[in-house]
């Protein structure tokens, strides 16, 4: 029997032989190519290494399973167009390692559920349908067909479409994810939370707000013409390394940069590049010209202190700092900013930040010189009470230096997984517009619903109230991504049915509602045949291309499907009244781009234009200096100081990757750039704390948090000393997302507030 309190929801506890050393002050170089020829040699052979690592991100290759940074327009490295994590990625996905039916018939759910996170991921490749009856122990093997049928039997008998949630990660191809849409509002329901939902939906709403386009707006080849470059609360070297190449080619051309960040990380000091001699010769190219050293959530004070700076040199001498004629022009709110900046004070406004005010100054002019300055951010900003208010104030500085609708300026958030850009595109959304639904109704003659549905944060709460009963998640590792691991298992386990689309094994499969049903799909890597001929998918990057991805290696199982076949055979057998030829579609990937075409914006000509070497863009309106907000010009904002109260005996803690990670996926138990081996369960302190506490390195400390009158605990982790502000502290996820209430998240945006999360330490009994 499958006893759910012994089932292990959280990351267990394991025995870590922890090894520290100081933190390294260069990225890549010939390291990380031996890091990534470890990697690709534990799991693929050499003919299928030769396949994906020559063809992954090249013209005709696929699409890196990783993260969403852009290829280059033109020239593509013959070397490899691909970095360190990349090769992880796709080394993870197209093992040779297999998860079948005889696996699960050894291994319980209970017992699988207390292995590690990184032994899961090692498994191999989900090759076979399973179920998961109630009550049972063991996952069993169960036809394609009769899977469709339970899935749509438990769908039909809820009593309202509403009491079904259907989740996306940012894998799903564009193909997939229209489908999955339609499909889902064919069904009758809006609930379409997604992976946004919890790391740049707060990007989103900012923009939108202020720019009236929820996405960033330059090119790749802005950064190459650039005068600054500012990086915020971001880890290119671990989370986006092909990022690098892009300032190193900026530094060459003479940019600036200026890195804000609690931790100095190594990506940012030096880059030695492995495409060139240089990199495995030479010194390396340095990035950073200038960090700033923030407080953990105090980026709205160091924005506005610089604000304050650039005005008083703006006022000494009008027009010699401030673009006159593109806030005339092109902006609203002006006045109303400048006298809200005429209240503060920028040394008291320091101090608040954590950063040294000579600090600011310097930056300050830098901004102040630069004629063309690009901002880039991640989650850093993004997983905060004030998130929103966060990348609006770095709206404010664009704005006032004109640096927006022009060559090399403009914001860069940079995003994650590989194609959640171009779900959100697709009609991935709890709240679609009107003439999204317009569009829909109009091209396949059915009412789309109209009500919001649950974002990420509310399907957890219908859930676990009882009012969502199936929950159906179309790729990610839902229950580790998401925060207040704890209370998001018991809303699963609260389902009649969940369903995980995945490659791969995670903890979602084993923490489960009464009934779970797995279905493997084909990798990105992966050819993909429909009806004896081979298939492309497409995907959107960060900076709004959108290119064609074809899959090099044999399907790791001949019972795998694609997720748009997933898709339509589902909707077959649950939609009787549909009009829409869905297995029809999907015989031809070209006819599901017909469609696409005819319903969003932006997709002539798509089957031709996907076609061409790397792809098209999208319009973008803020790249061509047309601002489509409710003024019809780019708004100005005034945002308050954050109040963040913090107790003389409390830190801030902030969840951050290690550098053998992306996502929930764990390649490795290493963070080569910070000096750490061997270990997960760390917790990074400055020096200072550690004796606050009457601790030393090494330590282990229990790490508590207390919020609305609940507490919540995560044992038993080790202290590391480390170079980060006072009163601030950083742990990896997901082994610390259960310290993330379920009800602290952003304002407007619902993003779970992940990186400013208040704790308490006690030594471990």
């Amino acid at each position: 029997m499958n006893d759910k309190n012994k089932l292990c929801a959280t990351t267990p506890l394991e025995d870590e032989k922890i090894r520290i050393t100081a933190p390294k002050q260069t990225a890549a170089g010939p390291i990380a190519v031996l890091s990534s020829i470890k990697h690709v040699y534990k799991e693929l052979s050499l003919k299928n290494c030769s396949k994906t690592l020559f063809s992954v991100n090249q013209m005709t290759g696929f699409d890196c399973p990783g993260c969403a940074w852009p290829d280059p327009d033109d020239h593509r490295s013959a070397m490899g167009e691909f970095c360190e994590n990349g090769v992880k990625a796709i080394a993870e996905e197209a093992t040779e390692k297999r998860v079948g039916p005889g696996f699960f018939a050894k291994h319980s759910v209970v017992e699988l559920s207390h292995w590690s996170d990184f032994k899961l991921g090692k498994s191999g490749r989900l090759t076979h349908p399973m179920i998961l009856y109630p009550g049972k122990s063991n996952y069993e093997e169960i036809s394609w067909e009769e899977a469709f049928q339970k899935i749509s039997t438990q769908l039909n008998k809820l009593s309202s479409p509403d009491e079904a949630i259907f989740y996306t990660s940012g894998r799903t191809s564009n193909e997939a994810a229209f489908l999955y849409q339609l499909f889902v509002r064919q069904y009758g329901t809006n609930n379409l939370p997604d992976c946004s939902n919890m790391c740049h939906e707060s990007s989103g709403v900012a923009l939108s707000e202020t720019l009236g386009i929820g996405k960033g707006s330059v090119k790749l080849e802005d950064f190459y013409i650039t005068d600054l470059i500012i990086v915020v609360g971001q880890n290119p070297g671990t989370n986006h390394p092909r990022m690098l190449t892009a300032l190193q080619k900026a530094k060459q051309n003479n940019a600036q940069i200026i890195t804000i960040n609690p931790l100095p990380e190594a990506g940012l000091l030096n880059f030695k590049n492995p495409q060139n001699l240089g990199g495995w010769l030479g010194s390396g190219t340095n990035l950073t010209d200038l960090f700033l050293q923030v407080k953990v959530g105090a980026d709205v004070p160091l924005f506005k202190a610089i604000l304050c700076l650039l005005l008083e040199e703006e006022e000494a001498q009008p027009g010699s700092v401030f673009d006159r004629d593109f806030i005339e022009k092109h902006t609203h709110g002006y006045q109303e900013l400048i006298e809200s900046l005429r209240t503060q004070n920028a040394e008291e406004l320091a101090k608040q930040s954590g950063v040294d005010f000579s600090l600011i100054k310097q930056a300050t002019h830098k901004i102040k010189q630069a004629k063309r300055m690009i901002i880039c951010w991640a989650m850093g900003l993004t997983q905060h009470k004030n998130a929103v208010q966060n990348i609006q104030e770095l709206v404010n500085l664009l704005l006032l230096k004109g640096c927006m609708g022009k060559p090399g300026s403009g914001t860069c958030p940079v995003r994650g997984h590989s194609n959640v850009q171009g779900d959100r595109t697709m009609g991935i959304w709890e709240k679609p517009k009107d003439a999204f639904l317009n569009q829909l109704k109009e091209n396949f003659d059915f009412e789309p619903p109209r009500t919001h549905g649950y974002d990420t944060v509310n399907a957890i709460k219908a859930m676990a109230e009882g009012k969502a009963k199936v929950f159906f998640a179309m790729g990610g590792n839902f229950l580790s991504a998401t925060p207040d691991t704890n209370y998001t298992a018991r809303a699963l386990q609260n389902c009649e049915l969940t369903v995980q689309v995945s490659t791969k094994l995670n903890r979602s499969h084993l923490i489960t509602g009464k009934t779970a049903i797995i279905l493997p799909c084909l990798g990105r890597t992966e050819i993909d045949l429909q009806n004896g001929k081979a298939q492309f998918v497409s995907v959107e990057n960060s900076m709004g291309i959108v290119h064609a991805s074809r899959g090099q290696l044999k399907p790791a199982s001949e019972h795998l499907k694609s997720e748009p076949a997933i898709v339509s055979e589902l909707a077959e057998a649950t939609l009787k009244d549909s009009k829409v030829k869905w297995t029809w579609l999907t015989e031809d990937y070209d006819r599901i781009r017909d469609i696409i075409e005819q319903t969003i914006p932006g997709f002539g000509n798509y089957n031709q234009r996907v076609r061409n070497d790397g792809g098209f863009y999208l319009p973008n309106g803020a790249r061509e200096g047309n601002f489509h907000t409710n003024t019809g010009k780019a708004n100005f904002t005034i945002n308050p100081i954050p109040e963040i109260d913090v107790k003389e005996d409390e830190f801030i803690m902030m969840t951050i990757r290690s550098h053998d990670q992306f996502n929930t996926t764990i390649y490795g138990l290493d963070d080569r750039y910070r000096g750490i081996f061997n270990a997960r369960r760390i917790v990074l302190m400055h020096k200072n704390d550690i004796q606050k506490i009457n601790c030393q390195a090494g330590d282990e400390v229990d790490i508590i948090g207390h919020y609305e009158g609940e507490e919540r605990i995560a044992p038993r982790f080790k202290i590391v000393a480390y170079p980060i502000p006072e009163q601030c502290i950083a742990t990896y996820f997901p082994e610390t997302n259960v310290l993330v209430p379920i009800n602290s998240y952003a304002d407007r945006s619902y993003t779970p507030t992940s990186k400013n999360v208040v704790v308490k330490l006690k030594a471990s009994s």
